[in-house]
């Protein structure tokens, strides 16, 4: 009963917030778009894919080979044909070949990744952040952005408002004073406010763009909490974060670059020193990669789609990473019809989450879920944050976007479609290793669970719109 009423209120504080901000905030609510109205036929599955290269688009016979070739590294699937021409439908963001992709698991390697590129930059580097804490972290990254600055690169910031909410603005200050031009996304000042939506419309992206040659992007913020350090955690009580980035080198850098830039446009950021934002890129590797960016509107709600759509044509396997799942109907009868029609649909979601509401609304979905046949884990142990899919062993994705009405409707999210076996093998260990540290959701177990645990879901859900 205790706990019941302890619900009860924290149910209760919500309530009334979105009662008071409801006209500013909730006038007018979104909705997902219907992804079946983009099937294979519409998008012209007969034409073959745009597909570009380091410096031109290829002809239908080399983008024909290059498909045919990764159609032999897979069992029988179509999820290439119908997927690619579905995302080139929705997203308009070509296919890019001749990337080099590294996997970068969690925040030690990643922020080892992004402390090697920032130091080896000679023209500019280009960083958009949700969260950029003023803790050791940032304070290491800040010195390293400076410092550059001072050797005459040029370094260029967004973070956002919300996300960046508990930074004193005393620090970007002082990074503006050192030399590095700063723009705040989305101040929540009303005074400052760009329009309407300013509260709701967050910058959730993450992007490294360094010499417009080599860019990280993923999942991590700039905080303690990804820096592994054991001191850290144990001193404040407090879970590591588990998160996913990618490192991409070649060709479609540039689509992060025009993504980033665009961004610092529509804020009215500061004049850009003119700098080689767009260098000639040469082929690093071999991975086909599509770069899908998302801001709220009617019709640019890519990433929703793409996840969507990704899971309607799935033949042989899902496996999906994320820390804040809310799904809409839409989401959920994909997940569901998939393992009904026998594909392999496994989701890792978290077993601690740093927002509660949103973590009992995700557990009430798991009933249905797990009745249709999907299986569920719940990882413990750390604080699960990555965003990634690999699907049928072929078709992967890393991003910032999660499965939530939150993320597809309200945010400016980005996420990398990597299409190829290797790749996908490598996100299939990962994927693997995290299982190994994570429970599997027993149906029978799970019906019964105790009535507090049920009242919170139920109550949560609610909620599920504006989580």
């Amino acid at each position: 009963m205790i706990k019941l009423v302890g619900v009860l209120s924290s149910i209760k504080r919500a309530a009334l917030l979105a009662a008071l901000f409801w006209p500013l905030i909730f006038g007018g609510c979104a909705t997902p778009p219907r992804v079946e109205q983009l099937t294979p036929e519409a998008a012209s599955t007969n034409n073959p894919p745009t597909i570009v290269a380091a410096h031109r688009q290829l002809s239908p016979s080399e983008s024909e080979a290059i498909l045919g070739r990764l159609k032999g590294q897979t069992l029988p699937t179509d999820i290439l044909e119908r997927h690619v021409a579905v995302e080139e439908a929705i997203s308009g963001s070509p296919l890019i070949v001749g990337n080099k992709v590294t996997l970068l698991v969690d925040g030690p390697a990643t922020y080892a990744a992004m402390s090697k590129a920032i130091q080896g930059a000679s023209d500019h580097i280009n960083f958009e952040t949700y969260i950029f804490q003023a803790d050791e972290a940032g304070r290491n990254f800040a010195d390293m952005l400076l410092q550059k600055a001072a050797e005459g690169v040029q370094v260029n910031l967004i973070y956002d408002a919300a996300g960046s909410i508990h930074t004193p603005s005393a620090f970007f200050e002082y990074l503006r004073h050192g030399g590095i031009k700063v723009v705040e996304f989305n101040p929540l000042n009303p005074l400052q406010a760009p329009g309407e939506g300013f509260l709701t419309h967050r910058d959730h992206r993450k992007i490294l763009v360094v010499d417009g040659s080599l860019t990280i992007t993923g999942g991590i913020n700039i905080s303690n909490d990804y820096s592994g350090s054991e001191t850290y955690h144990r001193e404040s009580r407090q879970l590591s974060w588990r998160d996913t980035d990618v490192q991409i080198e070649g060709p479609a850098v540039a689509e992060f670059q025009k993504l980033f830039l665009e961004t610092w446009q529509s804020e009215k950021g500061p004049q850009l020193a003119k700098r080689n934002y767009f260098p000639p890129l040469k082929a690093s590797g071999k991975e086909l990669v599509r770069v899908i960016g998302s801001r709220p509107g009617q019709r640019n709600r890519d990433t929703y789609m793409m996840y969507v759509a990704a899971i309607n044509f799935a033949v042989r396997s899902i496996h999906l990473t994320n820390p804040y799942f809310v799904p809409d109907e839409q989401m959920l009868n994909a997940l569901t019809d998939a393992a009904k029609r026998g594909v392999d649909v496994k989701l890792l979601l978290p077993a601690n989450s740093d927002s509660e509401m949103a973590f009992y609304a995700g557990r009430s979905h798991y009933s249905r879920l797990l009745q249709a046949g999907v299986k569920l884990y719940e990882h413990h142990d750390t604080m699960l944050h990555a965003t990634t899919a690999v699907i049928d062993g072929v078709w992967s994705s890393v991003g910032s976007t999660n499965l939530d009405l939150w993320s597809f409707l309200r945010n400016d999210e980005v996420n990398a479609v990597i299409l190829g076996r290797d790749f996908a093998e490598q996100m299939e260990a990962m994927f693997s290793k995290d299982l190994d540290n994570s429970n599997l959701i027993d149906l029978q177990e799970w019906k019964h669970r105790p009535l507090h645990e049920r009242a919170r879901e139920w109550l949560s859900r609610l909620f599920g719109y504006w989580l």
